[in-house]
């Protein structure tokens, strides 16, 4: 019985020692899979190729509106491209009481896209996670009432939010871009079909981690638009959706979160675009119109949403989240071709960066809000000198923090939104930070759209509800 017993007691050591040394040698990560930003939830590619979406096949009238408002935000970054309302109304210099007030509200799907205005008319593009649409909504400006709204078929895996993206508009148009690469433009009056362009399907774009966030570009009633995939960029006629030129893509560029900023350099105009793979410049007219003028695989990072800030000296700012950080670069031009250089490269603590917000030049200085990996100083808005991006002129402080939020400037005022729904308006200075007004205006969650002002009504949303304020005096 003894020896029975001796006998159980090694086999089962030895089991033991056998267990023991296979957990030593196997690999606990066989099974795992990478985890990048915004897949989780990403529907297959294979899924998104193949469906057929119909693009703007649905309307809705609502209503009709008059009104006597005149003012414009046309587009992502407002009308030159720099968020700075030049024909801003005089605005409060201060608040008190129930001051600024919320002229209305209107309930959206989960996103975080931004509005156009035009003479009285607000355009935002939606989507209804009940219906699995697509939505471009026409608002009255004056009171909410929504007039009219164009509408597609689309299947979305919700992937923190939905719609991320800003109409373009001008007299005649309404150019969009849906979370999965449709573009659709329509006549801005009536609400019009004009034609839609599916990326996915034509241009085999990916879609990106978080789908869309490219605004749409019209630039002399031509659709600019950087698909990735098999063409960089294209221009597409407004009037007919005609395709009047495409980039080729020799380097497989991909489409980031960033937006195309029109820019002139030495009397030549261009496109500049800081996509997935690297940042390039596109010629906007002549002969050459669709051809890269210039390319840097310098700057190239997976997940890219603030889009680039040129100046006028051929310098380019590039920044990114995620521990992109930032770059200077300067193009150049010699013997007729263009040369890129790059100045300065910086970790998110030790200079100026973004992660979702393109920064904001006023004057001479640049302001932006800092991503959550830069040290002590994230989520505050910074000043620095373009000429030396690591060096902070001033901040809000460890008290003025404001998450991921917009920022824009009219009549002289910076207005700034914490992802809480806290409004925040200061002085733009060079040489200090100045609050001069604050006050929350609604319990709000990823208050992360851009915002739009026209007519002292000032624009904003937080991921499910679109808020008028009145700023005017």
């Amino acid at each position: 019985m003894e020896k029975y017993i001796k006998y159980i007691l090694w086999s089962v050591g030895l089991l033991v020692l056998v267990l023991f040394f296979w957990w030593l040698m196997r690999d606990p990560t066989s099974q795992f899979t990478e985890s990048n930003p915004g897949t989780d939830n990403r529907v297959a590619d294979s899924a998104l190729v193949n469906e057929v979406v119909n693009i703007g096949e649905k309307f809705k009238l609502f209503g009709t509106s008059q009104s006597t408002l005149k003012g414009t935000w046309t587009r992502f970054r407002g009308a030159d491209f720099d968020n700075i309302s030049k024909n801003s109304q005089p605005l409060k210099n201060t608040w008190s009481g129930n001051q600024p007030e919320i002229l209305w509200s209107v309930e959206l799907g989960e996103g975080h896209a931004g509005p156009a205005i035009y003479e009285g008319k607000v355009y935002l593009m939606d989507y209804n996670e009940t219906k699995r649409e697509d939505a471009l909504r026409c608002f009255s400006l004056e009171d909410g009432t929504e007039l009219w709204k164009r509408s597609y078929k689309v299947k979305l895996k919700r992937n923190h939010g939905m719609s991320r993206t800003v109409p373009a508009v001008t007299a005649d148009y309404v150019l969009t871009i849906g979370p999965r690469c449709q573009v659709m433009c329509v006549k801005r009056e009536s609400g019009d079909l004009m034609w839609g362009i599916d990326m996915v399907q034509q241009y085999r774009t990916e879609v990106p981690l978080w789908f869309t966030g490219q605004c749409p570009l019209i630039d002399n009633n031509k659709a600019i638009l950087a698909p990735g995939g098999s063409a960089v960029m294209i221009a597409v006629d407004c009037a007919t959706g005609k395709v009047l030129w495409e980039t080729p893509n020799p380097g497989g560029i991909k489409m980031s979160h960033s937006s195309i900023m029109p820019w002139t350099l030495n009397g030549k105009k261009m496109y500049v675009y800081s996509a997935v793979g690297g940042v390039l410049g596109v010629s906007a007219e002549g002969p050459d119109e669709g051809r890269i003028l210039w390319k840097s695989t310098a700057w190239n990072h997976a997940v890219v949403a603030p889009a680039p800030v040129c100046f006028p000296d051929g310098k380019v700012f590039l920044t990114a989240g995620y521990g992109a950080g930032s770059m200077m670069i300067k193009v150049t031009l010699s013997g007729g071709e263009y040369k890129v250089d790059v100045l300065k490269e910086y970790l998110p603590k030790d200079g100026m960066a973004c992660e979702q917000q393109t920064p904001l030049v006023w004057k001479g200085v640049m302001f932006a809000i800092e991503p959550k990996d830069a040290g002590p100083l994230r989520n505050q808005l910074i000043c620095v000198d373009p000429a030396d991006v690591n060096k902070v002129i001033w901040t809000s402080g460890k008290e003025g923090r404001f998450g991921l939020g917009p920022y824009l400037i009219a009549d002289n005022k910076m207005f700034l939104l914490s992802d809480d729904g806290t409004l925040t308006m200061i002085k733009p200075d060079s040489k200090k930070y100045i609050q001069m007004a604050q006050k929350k205006l609604f319990d709000g969650q990823d208050a992360w759209a851009p915002m739009a002002i026209a007519d002292g009504r000032l624009l904003l949303r937080d991921s499910k509800t679109m808020y008028c304020i009145n700023v005017s005096q």
